[in-house]
């Protein structure tokens, strides 16, 4: 059967339910790869170094022979491994389609697409490779998508109402799932370990075309039109950045602020943190200790080593609400964009549907 080369758009569209094979390093694979795929390196990390050595030190013809040495080895392997891939998954027969990439779209994506051929397979490689995906994401990020920010201080339980946001029927992205990250000094607390940055914006961009296909285009207004909800963020989400694009598109979007009092956002924070090691809750104290103060990072670490949870969350967070403050009052046009919806506490249960309802059936003060 013939291959096919696909441009990225129509690769990701019709390889959607079908299993996409890397043939990149393990490395490469590491560091990003298209969301869902499979890693089947046709040269491990030490093999492509010496190939690239060999390339930049001696020749192409070298390198091309010392390739060439490492895929006679591989490609004995490569059949077996999709083959048993294929039957565990239950993901068809071994004339199931498959759809698989290198980094250019090259030597060796072409050599195991012409492998997998010959075993029967209908194969799709991607024109440009994984270096054309990277290019969609980030030009992804560039699209006017209709977005409503869900705002609020530290404890306010924006990720819960964004939770049954979701659970109505609204449209949601978590960023904070995404990053594996809470956002605040212990936000990485209980959390898994975060994901690369490319990795990261690889998966928003698969999530932004969950939402708006890739041949759809974005209504900004009137009926049927889609908004997303998102939590309103920092730049940064632990280690890893929102685009800047995207991000500015967010500060630019309608924000919805729950006001509720400190005492019952302290609550809440003692009751998502409070039964961490010590240990980690003052390594955390530490890791702002610049921006926090040197007094107010002692007496925060020295109420934590006395078990006084709530005064040293009281400090914290009070760091926090003025961060959160200034970075609201430098949002341009802010009486434009900004609806209040006062709280009594962070479970109040009419939350989401409050948030959601229309401007005008919303007890908001401006």
């Amino acid at each position: 059967m013939p291959i096919a080369q696909l441009e990225v758009d129509k690769f990701i569209t019709n390889s959607n339910g079908y299993t996409i094979f890397d043939v990149r390093s393990p490395s490469e694979y590491n560091r990003g790869h298209i969301p869902g795929s499979i890693s089947l390196p046709l040269f491990s990390d030490e093999q492509r170094r010496i190939i690239g050595t060999a390339y930049k030190q001696q020749s192409r013809k070298v390198a091309v022979n010392e390739g060439l040495r490492f895929f006679s080895e591989t490609m004995q392997n490569i059949p077996g491994q999709v083959i048993g891939y294929m039957e565990q998954t239950k993901k068809g027969t071994i004339y199931e389609k498959i759809f698989l990439h290198c980094w250019r779209g090259g030597m060796r994506s072409n050599s195991v697409a012409w492998l997998l051929d010959l075993y029967g397979y209908k194969v799709y490689t991607l024109a440009g490779g994984y270096k054309s995906f990277r290019q969609w994401v980030l030009a992804s990020f560039e699209r006017p998508y209709p977005l409503k920010i869900l705002g609020g201080y530290t404890g306010s339980g924006k990720t819960e109402v964004i939770k049954k946001l979701q659970a109505s029927g609204q449209t949601t992205i978590d960023l904070e799932a995404l990053a594996s990250h809470r956002g605040s000094a212990f936000g990485s607390l209980g959390m898994e370990s975060q994901p690369t940055q490319e990795m990261f914006e690889n998966e928003l961009a698969f999530k932004l075309k969950e939402v708006f296909p890739l041949a759809e285009g974005i209504r900004i207004a009137g009926t049927g039109t889609k908004e997303i909800w998102l939590e309103d963020e920092s730049r940064h989400i632990g280690k890893v950045g929102i685009p800047k694009t995207f991000w500015e598109l967010m500060r630019r979007s309608k924000l919805y602020f729950l006001e509720i009092p400190f005492e019952e956002r302290l609550s809440h924070i003692m009751k998502v943190y409070g039964d961490f090691l010590k240990s980690d809750l003052i390594e955390a104290a530490y890791r702002i200790e610049k921006r926090l103060g040197g007094l107010a990072t002692k007496q925060a670490v020295a109420f934590l080593e006395e078990g006084n949870i709530e005064e040293c969350f009281s400090i914290l967070l009070s760091y926090y609400d003025r961060l959160y403050k200034n970075a609201l009052e430098n949002r341009e046009h802010l009486e434009l964009l900004l609806t209040k919806i006062p709280l009594a506490d962070v479970n109040d249960e009419k939350a989401a549907s409050r948030v959601s309802e229309d401007l005008e059936f919303l007890r908001i003060t401006k």
